[in-house]
């Protein structure tokens, strides 16, 4: 398997693009599940390791969390928000190999956050590409450079699928 370059800075930038994407959809789980600070907590946690830089057992723990979150929650605006926090405290954990399923957990917030944005304006699909648009314009380059150095995506049929391939598409450009 062809291995992929991330620095630890990489790691950061990355884990900052992430915590950003997820942020702005928190408000739509927060509004189904305001008793429920596992996906809060799990951006909190990604901004943390931002400025740290350290992966510890607590970040990778509030990244599960929010993922159990997301399969609990029973609304699926809210259940893609949740997914949008937990892969964004999971995204230092990537690994340096270069599997479609590692540029997976790379994109997994502003595809999901995007997912949630489209889900809570009754499925308009010009809201969830907006969202994408904002993702693809605040990457930075570091998100890029890790796209690039993976194999590339095979679209399905689904708007999960979609959103990762215009990601894909855009960064690679």
């Amino acid at each position: 398997m062809d291995k992929v370059t991330i620095s630890d800075e990489d790691r950061r930038l990355l884990g900052s693009w992430a915590a950003d994407c997820a942020e702005r959809v928190l408000p739509l789980f927060e509004a189904k599940a305001p008793a429920d600070a596992r996906p809060r907590e799990a951006v909190e946690g990604i901004r943390v390791f931002t400025r740290d830089g350290r992966r510890t057992a607590a970040l990778r723990s509030v990244a599960v969390a929010a993922l159990a979150a997301a399969r609990e929650v029973g609304d699926p605006v809210a259940t893609a928000a949740a997914r949008a926090a937990g892969y964004a405290a999971a995204s230092p954990y990537i690994h340096p190999i270069a599997t479609p399923h590692q540029a997976k957990h790379a994109l997994a917030p502003a595809m999901y956050a995007a997912l949630a944005r489209e889900l809570a304006a009754d499925g308009d699909p010009g809201v969830g590409d907006e969202e994408l648009r904002r993702a693809i314009d605040h990457a930075p380059r570091a998100v890029a450079d890790i796209v690039r150095q993976m194999p590339v995506f095979v679209p399905g049929r689904s708007r999960l699928d979609a959103f990762r391939d215009r990601l894909e598409t855009a960064l690679r450009g």
